[in-house]
């Protein structure tokens, strides 16, 4: 029995180590793989080929993202590209990375220098002391260190160099602002301009409107159409007779002849009627 335990635990250590020495190939094979597009990067970017220099360097953080020399050169090409923000990101990136004292002393030195060029001087400040931590001897990062104290002294004087980029940007987004105020004030006005034109037609129309009524409210139209019939019942009396027509005069006239018959036929009448008239009766069969 004490011989099948010894023998089942060299089984297991015999397993563990295998799988460790595949851990250790499969690192040393990743970390070639990375170095290998590292130097590829390199050859790059001597040629001032960014573009295939930072896809290099990309492939190989992506191979080992602890890439020490992946993430600095990287970031060192965003300098001579002018991208300050990406470069300090990956310079940053290289110093937690870091396991010399030589790797984090440049990779700090740099990032100081990024900062003066942004006028960050204070940060720039605390970017050289940490290169000095890591490489006291350096006379070029000690030289940096005392600019960006003079730097920082001269921002403490005078509050409106600290504050350069905020001005801008607080100027850029009051020039934004009263842009879209502008914008919109000349919207406001065209909206208003509108409805006072449409104001001014309405009410012309209303004009328009109260000028075809008449006093009673009604539709002048009507009264033009009443005022043409009345036209029309007077037009008999002030029309000429046309030929073959009777006069309105020669009709009056005439009437007033036929009165004065018919009367004198009933005052005939009337005389008989007193003298008596003689009545003939049917005959008696």
């Amino acid at each position: 029995m004490r011989y099948l335990l010894v023998y089942i635990f060299a089984l297991l250590s015999v397993s563990s180590f295998s799988q460790e020495e595949d851990t250790e190939k499969q690192a040393a094979l990743t970390l070639k793989k990375a170095n290998n597009f590292v130097y590829e990067g390199n050859e790059n970017a001597v040629n001032d080929d960014f573009v295939l220099a930072e896809m290099a360097y990309r492939q190989a953080l992506s191979e080992q993202t602890s890439s020490v020399a992946g993430a600095y050169n990287l970031g060192t090409s965003y300098i001579n590209e002018g991208s300050y923000t990406e470069a300090l990101y990956r310079l940053l990136q290289a110093t937690k990375n870091a396991t010399s004292k030589e790797e984090k002393h440049i990779a700090f030195h740099n990032i100081g220098n990024i900062l003066m060029k942004e006028n960050k001087c204070q940060e720039a400040v605390d970017a050289y002391k940490n290169a000095l931590r890591n490489n006291p001897a350096d006379n070029e990062t000690r030289y940096n260190l005392g600019l960006a104290k003079e730097c920082a002294e001269q921002q403490k004087d005078d509050p409106k160099d600290d504050n350069k980029d905020d001005e801008k940007k607080d100027q850029d987004q009051d020039q934004n602002q009263d842009e879209n105020k502008e914008n919109e004030d000349k919207k406001d006005q065209d909206e208003g301009d509108k409805k006072e034109d449409n104001k001014d037609q309405g009410d012309q129309d209303k004009k328009d409107g109260d000028d075809e009524k008449d006093d009673e409210g009604k539709p002048k139209e009507d009264n033009k159409d009443q005022g043409k019939g009345d036209d029309q019942k007077k037009e008999p009396q002030d029309q000429q007779p046309q030929p073959g027509q009777l006069s309105p005069q020669q009709v009056k006239n005439l009437l007033e002849a036929m009165n004065n018959q018919e009367q004198k036929v009933q005052e005939k009448m009337n005389a008989e009627k007193q003298q008596g008239v003689k009545v003939e009766t049917d005959k008696d069969w």
